[in-house]
């Protein structure tokens, strides 16, 4: 006993874990602070929340080409895992920023709305770090209660509490899929550290034409399909979306994206890569049911934030070609496109946070005619961003999709790559009708209820700043994303 407590605690290495322990802790310290606040004054929380993210960003920064492993090959800040953390805290940052304006609106200004959106990006650097599966199993869990809080967090409204309890059931549902995948392929290897797991097949090759190892596969990637919402395990995502706070279903739709999509490849590339033929079939046609569901049924919605959760739904279907590329460029390129797709959609939903009225009903097409004279700057910022998700040069969402879709080409993908610029076409039709609405549609709303506050127009800022920069300077962070993959 003593041998194996020496042992443990030789592995231990806290600078592995450091972004994320400085982050619970800030997160914890804020949660103490709010209780000695009165109730509705949590602006104080806000900016120190902002702090900490910061603070977290300079600890990730320390990382990038200098790895630091520990907990007995459990955790590893690697380029891959602080790539994904930067894009994690951007993600948090925009949502923190554009959510004070929205809480005082809906008079709901409650301090613990913060902290929660700390701990969840915690557990998604848990699950981009994780190199064994309960590593990244506890990071789920960590960031997914935070997301069942945060989606019902307006308990006053039937909406957004039909949300929390919506994505709880499903999530749990989902959960036990990746507990019994890890605990079959932890019953055929002996382990569950991702690198061990593709040692052993790889010496053992005949377990990989196991049942049990190929189910184990299946399973594990359904709870990682429920989170990235790939069809048909989307149901979920347009009742949350429009059901949760606005800020919140922006950072749902790129920062918990991004740590399911970092656990998925990190599981698939190194511990299932013996099954790569199996599990590119299978994600070849998951990713053209994805796009094509994605994108058809979002051109019949007139809820701009239903609108928004089926384009997230299609832009998973685009990242997974990357996967199905599983080539440097496809790869690499997945790094790029959620950090482009972070900035475009958290952009997005910035402006319907400034649009929106108290309870946010007049969030549709019909709400927005008109919106393009009344407030032009908002309906230039929208456009840009809309134009970026539609994929129009020199926006990042163009450049994003260009790498993805080079990978599947070079990998051979030849009709996927064909068939996911065809549902970017097919995009365009929703995308277009929100700025027809905007500049050729009257309307009788003066839109007097829209206040400019500070941090919704700085998030907005920023997300053009990164949506432009990241689509004509994009080289730079594309080389740092060829370093990130494995």
């Amino acid at each position: 006993m003593e041998n194996l407590v020496q042992t443990a605690m030789q592995n231990v290495n806290f600078a592995a874990i450091m972004p994320s322990l400085v982050l619970s802790c800030c997160a914890m310290a804020l949660l103490l602070v709010n209780v000695f606040l009165p109730r509705g004054k949590s602006s104080l929380i806000c900016w120190l929340s902002l702090g900490a993210l910061v603070i977290t960003g300079f600890f990730c920064l320390g990382a990038w080409n200098d790895p630091r492993f520990g907990f007995a090959g459990h955790v590893a800040l690697d380029n891959f895992a602080t790539f994904f953390n930067f894009t994690f805290l951007i993600a948090a940052g925009l949502s923190i920023l554009m959510s004070d304006g929205f809480l005082k609106r809906e008079e709901f200004n409650v301090g613990e709305y913060y902290p929660l959106i700390l701990f969840t990006t915690a557990g998604a650097m848990w699950m981009a770090s994780g190199t064994d599966m309960m590593t990244i199993f506890l990071g789920l869990e960590v960031l997914s209660v935070s997301l069942y809080i945060l989606a019902g967090f307006l308990r006053n409204r039937v909406d957004s509490s039909e949300a929390g309890l919506k994505y709880f059931l499903l999530g749990a549902f989902s959960t036990g899929f990746l507990l019994y995948g890890i605990a079959l392929i932890y019953g055929v290897t002996g382990t569950t550290n991702v690198a061990d797991i593709g040692i052993y097949l790889s010496a053992n090759p005949a377990e990989l034409s196991n049942p049990l190892t190929v189910a184990g596969m299946l399973l594990l990637s359904t709870g990682f399909l429920f989170k990235i919402a790939v069809a048909p395990f989307h149901m979920w995502t347009p009742d949350v979306y429009q059901g949760a706070p606005t800020p919140i279903t922006a950072f749902m739709s790129a920062g918990p994206k991004a740590a399911a999509f970092a656990a998925l490849m990190r599981i698939l590339t190194l511990g299932l890569g013996g099954l790569q033929d199996e599990w590119t079939s299978l994600l070849w046609i998951l990713a053209v049911l994805t796009m094509t569901i994605g994108n058809v049924i979002a051109i019949y919605q007139t809820n701009l934030k239903r609108m928004l959760a089926y384009s997230s739904i299609a832009h998973a279907g685009y990242a997974l070609v990357g996967i199905v590329a599983a080539n440097e460029i496809g790869m690499s390129g997945i790094l790029f496109y959620m950090l482009a797709y972070t900035f475009m959609n958290l952009g997005a939903f910035a402006v319907l946070v400034l649009a929106g009225k108290k309870g946010e009903d007049n969030l549709t097409l019909e709400g927005f005619a008109g919106f393009g004279y009344k407030k032009p700057l908002l309906a230039v910022a929208m456009t840009i961003f809309l134009f970026s998700l539609m994929g129009v040069p020199p926006m990042a969402g163009f450049v994003g999709k260009f790498y993805i879709f080079s990978g599947a080409i070079k990998a051979g993908y030849i009709w996927l790559a064909v068939i996911a610029m065809l549902n970017s076409a097919v995009s365009l039709y929703y995308y277009l009708r929100v700025m027809v609405y905007m500049y050729f549609k009257e309307s009788g709303e003066d839109f007097g209820w829209v206040t400019m506050n500070v941090g919704a127009v700085v998030s907005i800022v920023l997300a053009i700043i990164g949506v432009l920069y990241l689509g004509i300077l994009p080289g730079g962070i594309m080389e740092m994303a060829k370093s990130a993959i494995f």
